[in-house]
């Protein structure tokens, strides 16, 4: 796992949970900003797991437990299909407080996806 990268994905899920928690405590629907912020740190998520496959055969290997490190690199890649699913489905002000909820909780895992790589 590239630092700056995983750096990089906490920063903008952090970003993604703000913008939502604002929407939702707007009384707000979800809508192109909020879903398209769910979309990117989808789109970082699936570019890490790429970037897992192909680390190992360039001698970056995980210090850690390989299984819990991919177990969480893959709940956290599916929360923000789910939650965007779900988003889709219920234009609620419920659905930003889900999204906000969900782009906190994968900034937590890759947090301890770094701490298992290195």
């Amino acid at each position: 796992m590239i630092v700056w990268y995983g750096v990089a994905v906490i920063s903008l899920a952090l970003v993604a949970a703000a913008l939502c928690l604002v929407a939702a405590l707007r009384k707000r629907a979800p809508d192109d900003f909020t879903m398209g912020a769910t979309l990117l740190v989808a789109l970082l998520l699936l570019a890490q797991i790429v970037i897992s496959i192909a680390a190992p055969f360039a001698g970056n290997r995980a210090a850690g437990d390989p299984l819990e490190f991919w177990m969480y690199l893959v709940v956290s890649f599916l929360l923000p299909l789910g939650a965007g699913f779900w988003a889709l489905i219920d234009r609620t002000r419920w659905a930003n407080l889900v999204l906000a909820v969900v782009h906190f909780a994968v900034a937590v895992m890759t947090y301890r996806m770094l701490v298992i790589w290195g």
